[in-house]
C-alpha cells in the first residue's frame, strides 16, 4: 500500500486516496488464498500493477481499477458488486479490461482470437486507461513470467512482443514498449538474446563511462550559457540493439546511439539554446545523421526531443538528446500522461500555456483508434484482418504533407490513395493521379517521411480501380474501396 501511495503522492500531493485504499483492502480480501505459479500470493500482481499506474502519473480511478482488474474474471465478486462498491467510473475500467483480457495469440488464426483483438481496439475507443491498465498488468507478467509453465512462456512473450510491445510505442510509451521487447526477448530468440547480451556487457560499460565525463563537462558548458540542465545517460534496449545489429550486419561500430546522452532542461528556448553549446564543444556528424528536430515535428506517437550525433574522444560518434522535462515525462509515460496533465490543469498545478505544448494537444492521436474500431466493424475475414491490424496500427508511421502544409500519420509504405481516403473518401472517389513533392507519381509508389502529396481529381466520381487493393495498405483504404467495388 505505501508503494502506490507513495508514487501517488510524486504526481497528486494533495489528491484523495480512500478510492485507493479502499479497492486495496477490497482485491487483497477477494484474492485470498489464491496462488500464482510463483507460490505468492495472487495479490502481489494487481498491487504491482497499481504501483506501475501510480508511478505513470494516472489518477485514482484507474488505481483502484489495476487493483481490481481480476476480481471479475478470478473471483466469485460480480460487476454490479465492484460498480455498487467503486462507482461506475472504475466498473467501466474492470469491464474493459475483462474484455480485453482475452488477446491470446497461437500457432494458427482463429476466429476467438481475432476477436479478442477486435474488443481490445473497441474498448481502446472508449476509454485508452484501459491500456494502461493492460499494459501495467502485462509489463509485470513479463516480470514473472520465469515461473510461469514452459508451455505457456513462448505464447505469452510472443503476444507480448507482437501486440503489447508495438501498442505501448503507438501510445507513446516508448520506455515501456523497450521494457516489453527486452522481457520477451530471451523466451523467442534465447540464442539471438545471449548473444546480443555479450556484445553489450563489451561495449556499453566503456561508452557510459565516457559520456559520463562528457556529461560534466556539457554541464559546465551549459551554466556558462545561462542554461540549467540535467544529465544522464541511457543505454539501449538488448532487443533493439539486436534488431539493429541485423540491419547493420552485426557492426557495432555502425551503431551511434548505444549509449544516449540525455540533457533535459526547463523549456522549448532552452532546447536550441542546449543544441548550440553542445555544437560549439563537440563537432556534429553530420555524414553519419542530420539533426533530427522532433519538437518543431513530433513523431506520429507524439514523441518530442532534439537528436543530434557528435564526434568525441578518439573519433566516438555518440547521441545527444535535448529536451524539457514534460517532454521526457511524455518520452517515457506517452498519453499516460494525458491523465496526469488534465488533472494538474484542474488543480492549477500547471499553465495554460505548458498545457498548450504539451500532452493535452494529443487528443487528435486517439482518431486512429477511433478509425480502427470503425473499421473492424466492416471486416470479417480473420486472416485481412490480422494482415492489416500489423500493418495499419503496429508499423512504423510516417508524416505526409498536404499542400497546405497539413499533416496526414499513415503507416511506412503507405501509398497516395491512402492518403487520399485519409483525407476525406470523396478526395480518394475523384481521384485521377497525384504528384509527390511537386511531381507526376505512380498512385502505387511507398510514400516516405515528410512527402508532400497532392491528389490530382477529376469532376465526377469514379469507381476505384480494383487493381488498388493490390497495393494500399490502410485499413481505411482497403475497407472503402471493398465496399465501392460491392455497390
Amino acid at each position: 500500500m505505501q508503494r502506490i501511495l507513495k508514487n501517488y503522492r510524486k504526481h497528486y500531493p494533495k489528491g484523495r486516496t480512500a478510492l485507493i485504499k479502499k479497492a486495496y483492502e477490497f482485491a487483497k480480501e477477494a484474492h485470498e488464498g489464491q496462488k500464482r505459479y510463483s507460490g505468492e500470493a495472487y495479490f502481489v500482481h494487481p498491487k504491482a500493477t497499481a504501483e506501475t499506474l501510480a508511478l505513470w502519473g494516472l489518477g485514482e480511478v484507474t488505481i483502484a481499477a489495476g487493483l481490481l482488474h481480476d476480481v471479475v474474471d478470478d473471483t466469485p465478486v460480480t460487476l454490479d458488486k465492484v460498480r455498487q462498491e467503486f462507482g461506475s467510473d472504475v466498473a467501466r475500467l474492470v469491464q474493459g479490461v475483462t474484455k480485453a483480457g482475452g488477446v491470446k495469440l497461437r500457432g494458427s488464426i482463429k476466429i476467438k482470437q481475432v476477436e479478442n483483438l477486435r474488443q481490445l481496439f473497441l474498448v481502446m475507443a472508449r476509454d485508452l486507461r484501459v491500456v494502461f491498465v493492460k499494459l501495467a498488468d502485462r509489463l509485470h507478467n513479463m516480470q514473472t513470467l520465469e515461473a510461469v509453465p514452459l508451455s505457456k512462456q513462448g505464447r505469452i512473450a510472443r503476444e507480448t512482443l507482437e501486440v503489447y510491445a508495438p501498442l505501448a510505442e503507438r501510445v507513446g510509451m516508448g520506455e515501456i514498449k523497450g521494457e516489453l521487447e527486452d522481457l520477451s526477448f530471451p523466451y523467442l530468440f534465447p540464442k539471438e538474446y545471449q548473444q546480443t547480451k555479450k556484445i553489450y556487457e563489451k561495449h556499453v560499460p566503456e561508452v557510459g563511462d565516457y559520456l559520463k565525463s562528457v556529461s560534466q563537462t556539457l554541464e559546465k558548458h551549459l551554466q556558462e550559457a545561462g542554461v540549467s540542465a540535467s544529465m544522464n545517460g541511457r543505454a539501449k534496449h538488448l532487443y533493439s540493439l539486436y534488431k539493429k545489429l541485423e540491419l547493420r550486419g552485426g557492426d557495432i561500430g555502425q551503431i551511434y546511439d548505444l549509449v544516449a546522452l540525455r540533457v533535459i532542461v526547463s523549456n522549448i528556448s532552452d532546447c536550441y539554446k542546449a543544441l548550440g553549446v553542445a555544437h560549439k564543444n563537440y563537432r556534429p556528424a553530420f555524414a553519419v545523421a542530420p539533426i533530427k528536430d522532433y519538437i518543431a515535428n513530433p513523431k506520429t506517437n507524439g514523441y518530442q526531443s532534439l537528436h543530434t550525433n557528435v564526434l568525441g574522444r578518439g573519433g566516438l560518434i555518440f547521441e545527444i538528446q535535448i529536451r524539457t522535462y514534460q517532454m521526457h515525462e511524455e518520452a517515457e509515460y506517452g498519453l499516460a500522461a494525458h491523465w496526469y496533465y488534465s488533472e494538474a490543469k484542474k488543480s492549477g498545478r500547471i499553465s495554460d500555456e505548458e498545457l498548450s505544448r504539451g500532452v493535452m494537444g494529443k487528443d487528435t492521436q486517439l482518431e486512429w483508434v477511433k478509425r480502427l474500431a470503425t473499421w473492424q466493424k466492416e471486416e470479417q475475414d480473420p486472416d485481412e484482418y490480422l494482415k492489416t491490424l500489423k500493418t495499419d496500427v503496429f508499423k512504423e508511421r510516417i508524416f505526409v504533407l498536404t499542400p497546405q502544409s497539413d499533416v496526414i500519420d499513415l503507416p511506412k509504405n503507405a501509398t497516395p490513395v491512402d492518403f487520399a481516403y485519409a483525407i476525406h473518401s470523396e478526395v480518394a472517389e475523384c481521384c485521377r493521379g497525384a504528384r509527390i513533392n511537386g511531381k507526376i507519381a505512380p498512385l502505387s509508389t511507398g510514400l516516405k517521411n515528410g512527402d508532400i502529396v497532392e491528389i490530382i481529381t477529376g469532376r465526377k466520381k469514379k469507381r476505384p480501380s480494383r487493381d488498388w487493393l493490390s497495393f494500399v495498405v490502410t485499413a481505411e483504404a482497403k475497407s472503402r474501396i471493398k465496399k465501392s467495388l460491392r455497390q
